[in-house]
């Protein structure tokens, strides 16, 4: 988009109209911030498992013009998610608001004043939410008081109702925009004089619309950017475009760590268009978020910039072959599992002997399963525009982590971080690739050489894929032992990964906390000898995290092995996981520290069985389980707690004879506590499902001597509409009195296992390594 007044109009709303109104006399203009006076709520914000830090307590905004127009700053990224709808939708509803006046105002990053922005770790609803709803809650009391005060009434007396506030006793009225005046001159109520409506008060929160299972909902909130987004106008980060823009691409290093030996650029520069080549200098290991170095090529387009760098001579130098030049994944991956078979750092140990309960089990099951490197690929890849000009910085960029940008800008370039300003676009898709901003820093660097001219750096997909912060290869080894009626006696499990921590610091060579939180010493089955271990296993690329991160391998191998437990038991494998989780009751500490739930308050987030065994019993019930598929065709179940929430999934697939794969029908079942947006927590269940699918089938990232050998969506391979389920069913469980869980990840991690679980259901043949690919032929 090309404005002569270098405004980006990011809809639904502009940051410089919304300025202009806030300058207007008659608005109202709410900027409250409350300390958190509640322990309890102290608690639950004040760690984090995320390296970054954690601050709560945001100034946030909601502006009401004189024409009552409801502006309300969400500060949170939006990557198809939904959360420019959801969280604003919230304040409007507690507001009382007629959503078809309300707008929507994306915060630029500024932590100390909108709190932790940075989205991931499915976080934004479960954090936000009650922020947004005290804010709603304050600006409608306060046009509910200059309302009684301007009609000489108690404030008991008047209410509101849909975008305006009235006396029922003697039938006045007045709009929003016509308090708005009055209203600023009142003082913000005090975090303990908010009053928050009644349930059967709200109008949005909680609500479905659409057909829902086969059942028609009533009405429902349209998207705040859906319009936009339908009829191209939503503002990506491509489509940031000025006047006098300069665009850029980068050939960086094949392998990670590598440096630039020698270059030659003058084929490149005389390339139609190329006005500049650049070295960048890159981070010494560990890189953090900082760039990967390389030789920038800048030009009046983006094609003239890649011809520029398709003509670059570059000679490299990739270090020693035994570091990561000699990272070759399939070599790996055997040394893993051969690491595998010893004792490693013991992360958990509780009940019996475990070595003494398998050598004497009536029978013992092992197994060993492989998850490979993924990328995120974003359906957007990395790209961002930066301005340097008069000792400033301007960002426009997709990212999900606004600090860490802003940081790091102003750290490349040595500027005070208030000199750096970030207007966050839309995302399209992010997955974790967008909390790292390295790609940003890469453009400020470019911008600082050329100031003056905004610089546009634009990542290729295959830029993406060979430069990914890739999640982690994954090895998972374990033991079992039954006694004589299949009941398990004892559980050894060992994990293998190299850590995200290898980022920031000297590689561990072990998984951190966090990373042990996500499903692996949180397993809660209930079995009397239980050994977690974890052996080395070093980093050779960049880790990051990837939607779910951790749990996906975690849920992976320990969902797999306890079907292949209840195989070996001779039982049935939902009646035998419910067994193995033994009787409803709360767990709080399984390890010391908090990484292990998240940075949550236990007590407010304790692992929950019984409801971990409702959603296994729902998704089974709503599938039809126990009954006799026909041949060629199986049910398979997997479940899995993440971010504090609970999923379970049950498939119902067939394979053919030549071992093609028919994927009928998917039936998930979730809890997350209370629902703030129903209609988007289906959305997002339906997406990890076809996601998660992806993973199981197709998705893979393989290394020879330190380079990625997977280019685009030719080789690297997700999932296409005939791999998707004929029918996605998901089966919400009510729960509004529990504290309210994540949303965006925990359906991921069980979809693999189950699909899988469903392909030894309906072929007899087991699944230990991913992706599937063609091991259902022949």
């Amino acid at each position: 988009m090309r404005r002569s007044d270098d405004t980006l109009l990011l809809a639904n709303v502009s940051r410089r109209g919304l300025l202009k109104g806030l300058a207007g006399a008659s608005a109202l203009v709410l900027a409250a911030r409350w300390d958190l006076a509640d322990a309890s709520e102290k608690d639950r914000f004040g760690a984090s498992a995320m390296p970054g830090g954690w601050v709560d307590n945001p100034n946030v905004f909601i502006h009401i013009a004189p024409d009552g127009t409801v502006t309300i700053v969400n500060n949170r990224s939006e990557m198809g998610q939904g959360i420019r709808t959801s969280l604003i939708m919230v304040g409007a509803d507690e507001l009382g608001a007629d959503w078809d006046r309300v707008k929507v105002e994306q915060a630029d990053a500024n932590q100390e004043k909108y709190g932790n922005q940075n989205t991931d770790g499915s976080r934004s609803m479960r954090h936000w939410y009650d922020p947004m709803r005290r804010a709603g809650a304050a600006a409608r009391m306060m046009l509910e008081q200059a309302a009684a005060n301007l009609w000489g009434v108690p404030v008991h007396e008047v209410e509101t109702r849909v975008h305006k506030v009235v006396h029922e006793a003697s039938g006045r009225e007045l709009g929003f925009g016509e308090l708005a005046k009055a209203a600023r001159e009142l003082d913000v109520p005090g975090r303990n004089d908010l009053v928050l409506k009644a349930d059967s008060e709200l109008r949005f929160i909680g609500k479905e619309s659409g057909l829902i299972n086969g059942e028609l909902k009533s009405a429902y909130p349209k998207a705040i950017d859906g319009e936009d987004i339908v009829t191209g106008k939503a503002i990506y980060g491509a489509d940031v475009d000025f006047e006098d823009t300069l665009y850029a691409v980068i050939a960086r290093p094949p392998v990670y760590g590598a440096k630039v030996k020698s270059v030659d650029d003058s084929a490149a520069l005389k390339v139609i268009g190329v006005q500049k080549v650049m070295q960048i200098e890159g981070a010494s290991q560990p890189a953090g978020f900082s760039p990967l170095g390389g030789v920038a090529v800048v030009a009046s387009n983006t094609w003239a910039a890649m011809e520029g760098r398709k003509a670059l001579k570059i000679e490299w130098d990739n270090g020693p072959a035994g570091d990561n030049a000699g990272y070759t994944t399939e070599a790996y991956r055997q040394s893993l599992e051969k690491a595998a078979q010893s004792p490693g750092k013991v992360i958990r140990e509780n009940g019996g002997d475990v070595e003494a309960a398998l050598q004497a089990a009536a029978k013992r099951v092992s197994a060993t399963y492989y998850m490979p490197h993924m990328a995120q690929a974003p359906m957007e890849p990395p790209v961002a525009t930066v301005r340097v000009k008069d000792g400033k910085a301007e960002v426009w960029a997709p990212v999900q982590n606004p600090r860490a940008t802003r940081e790091g800008v102003a750290g490349r370039l040595g500027l005070d971080k208030e000199k750096v300003t970030v207007h966050v676009t839309l995302l399209g898709g992010g997955f974790g690739r967008k909390s790292k901003p390295d790609f940003v820093t890469e453009a400020a660097i470019i911008a600082d050489a050329v100031k003056g001219r905004p610089v546009r750096l634009q990542w290729s997909r295959e830029d993406d894929i060979h430069h990914a912060y890739f999640h982690a290869v994954s090895v998972d080894h374990l033991d079992a032992g039954l006694d004589a009626d299949g009941k398990a006696t004892s559980w050894r499990h060992r994990t293998l990964s190299p850590s995200i921590a290898s980022l920031f610091a000297p590689d561990p060579e072990h998984i951190q906390e966090f990373e042990q939180g996500m499903g692996f010493n949180t397993m809660p089955f209930d079995i009397p000898a239980i050994r977690l271990e974890n052996p080395p296993a070093p980093a050779y690329v960049r880790i990051g995290w990837f939607r779910s991160v951790y749990n996906l391998p975690h849920a992976w191998a320990i969902q797999s092995f306890a079907h292949e437990m209840a195989e070996a038991a001779g039982k049935d494998h939902r009646d035998y996981v419910l067994d193995l989780l033994g009787p409803g009751r709360q767990i709080q500490n399984l390890s010391v520290g908090d990484g292990w739930n998240y940075g949550e308050n236990p007590d407010l987030y304790p692992i929950d069985v019984a409801r971990m065994r409702r959603v296994i019993e729902r998704a089974t019930e709503e599938a039809g389980w126990g009954q006799k598929p026909g041949k060629g065709r199986g049910l398979g179940l997997a479940f899995h707690h993440s971010f504090v929430s609970y999923t379970a999934i049950v498939f119902d697939v067939e394979v053919d004879d030549k071992g093609d794969l028919t994927i009928h029908r998917a039936d998930i079942a979730f809890d997350c506590g209370p629902q703030a947006n129903p209609e988007r927590i289906r959305s997002q269940l339906e997406g990890a499902c076809v996601m998660g699918i992806g993973i199981g089938l197709k998705s893979e990232v393989t290394f020879k001597d330190g380079v990625a050998q997977q280019d685009n969506f030719n080789n690297y391979l997700i999932p296409r509409m005939p791999d998707a389920p004929g029918v996605v069913r998901v089966h919400l469980i009510d729960n509004p009195t529990d504290a309210m869980g994540g949303v965006g990840e925990p359906g991921l991690p069980p979809v693999a296992p189950a699909l899988c679980n469903a392909i030894y259901a309906a072929t007899g043949k087991r699944i230990r390594r991913l992706p599937v690919g063609d091991q259902l032929k022949g």
